[in-house]
């Protein structure tokens, strides 16, 4: 079967920018940001955006041009003969279909949340009525599934559209579309009164907030950020590298993709902090910012309703870019594995998906009295907890191991292949520091993750 490939350098970029950006971006980076000191922390997550994420988002798309194949087939075509790397390529589809089992509920969300402020749903609703809408969301289970089933049907519509004239095009629309609603919504938000305090806590290092944090939490905080933020590890960036020529270096491709996944990020904050600031509004107010207090803040505005309307619009183009690049990794596997054309593959994978999908936007509701993590957790917390805490960066520790010891693919090809076209060459200089330390970062990563989860809480 013969590859598809992007029409444009352009193409490949927002995909593959919509595919890191998501939700913990939009979402988690300014909770994250607000709670760690503001300015401080971004300067942190910035320096290890660069030494953790970026070298192993090069892997991916070294692995994925080298053998044109998806995450499902690459280690077979690119590992040497004997070896068992292959089997990984079953970790990375499970790690995608878990990802897809928790996401599109939290897709719904953004959905439900975007024709609620279209419609004007919390006109004349007071502060303390409007988490009521959140509550009443989740409790509500046909609601839920259906939210779920929407974000699930209009991601795979897009993918089953092709490559170039659906995932493609279909993606710069709405990448473009995003860029121009947050420039919309950053104007709005530091012209509104009392917005310059928000912009001085987020542009302005405070160093005495994190401590008061804990600077070692503080570091963490932003290691993992910057590690999660661009969906390395389950191959999602691999793929794309799978449809991508070899014109251009891939560091240089690299380096492009993490640019517009931290622009997103720091326009987010340039929304948030101004917002709350002029609200008078806790920017560490935690994930329930957006859904319980942000309806409030854009009620207190002129025109609120517009302006909450294409906040919504903005959170929606950020969890389908998201949905629709992970939905396009798992019918390759499909493809890829089984031959299947993207026709069927879609058909099946709709079902499947949904299927998937019920216990986490069943949690809240029927499923309510399962609490896999302790008291106050849902089935979501568990599973975001899985893919998060432990397919991402134990597949990061893959590619990284594959692509630099001789047991894998090898430095060798590795560099080879990043190295093919013109750009930004890898740092040969980093040998050392990816083969011998970064590996280590990455299981410390993942160690620490499970100590803040169970051991130091409170």
């Amino acid at each position: 079967m013969q590859r598809e490939k992007f029409s444009s350098r352009l193409g490949f970029l927002l995909i593959s920018a919509g595919c890191a950006i998501g939700l913990g971006n939009v979402w988690r980076f300014p909770y994250i940001a607000g709670l760690y000191g503001g300015a401080a922390f971004v300067l942190i997550y910035l320096f290890f955006l660069v030494i953790l994420g970026l070298p192993i988002m090069v892997m991916e798309f070294s692995v994925g041009r080298a053998s044109r194949r998806s995450a499902a087939a690459s280690f077979r075509v690119l590992e040497p003969q004997g070896s068992h790397w292959h089997l990984f390529g079953y970790v990375a589809m499970a790690g995608n279909y878990l990802l897809m089992m928790f996401y599109t509920t939290i897709g719904g969300w953004m959905l439900a949340y975007f024709f609620k402020m279209l419609r004007g749903e919390f006109v004349g609703l007071s502060p303390q009525e409007v988490p009521g809408v959140y509550d009443a969301m989740l409790a509500d289970p046909k609601g839920m599934v259906l939210w779920m089933l929407l974000a699930v049907l209009l991601g795979f519509g897009i993918c089953s559209l092709g490559l170039q004239n659906g995932v493609e095009r279909i993606t710069k629309v709405m990448m473009s579309s995003l860029f121009v609603v947050m420039l919309v919504l950053v104007v709005r938000a530091v012209t509104l009164p009392g917005a310059g305090e928000g912009l001085r806590f987020y542009l302005y290092p405070d160093f005495s907030r994190m401590r008061e944090q804990g600077f070692a939490t503080t570091v963490f905080a932003a290691m993992g950020q910057a590690f999660f933020t661009l969906s390395i590890g389950v191959g999602s960036m691999a793929i794309f590298g799978s449809y991508i020529g070899k014109d251009r270096r891939l560091t240089g491709e690299a380096v492009s993709v993490t640019a517009l996944d931290t622009l997103v990020a720091l326009l987010a904050g340039a929304i948030i902090f101004p917002s709350c600031f002029a609200f008078g509004v806790n920017p560490d107010s935690g994930p329930g910012l957006v859904f319980k207090t942000l309806p409030n803040i854009f009620g207190a505005m002129p025109a609120g309703r517009l302006w909450g309307t294409l906040f919504f619009v903005f959170m929606t183009f950020a969890a389908l870019s998201t949905i629709v690049a992970v939905f396009e990794n798992i019918l390759s596997f499909a493809m890829d594995l089984w031959g299947w054309g993207r026709k069927k593959a879609v058909v099946i994978n709709i079902l499947l998906i949904f299927l998937l999908s019920l216990p986490a936007a069943l949690g809240y509701n029927y499923l309510s009295g399962i609490t896999p993590l302790g008291a106050g957790s849902t089935i979501l917390d568990f599973e975001g907890f899985l893919v998060s805490n432990n397919f991402l960066p134990l597949g990061s520790l893959v590619y990284l191991l594959f692509c630099v010891t001789r047991y894998g693919w090898g430095w060798d090809n590795f560099i080879a292949e990043a190295d093919t076209g013109k750009g930004l060459r890898f740092p040969k200089w980093a040998r050392f520091y990816v083969t011998f330390l970064l590996p280590l970062i990455v299981l410390v990563v993942f160690a620490y993750g499970y100590l803040e989860k169970f051991f130091l809480k409170g």
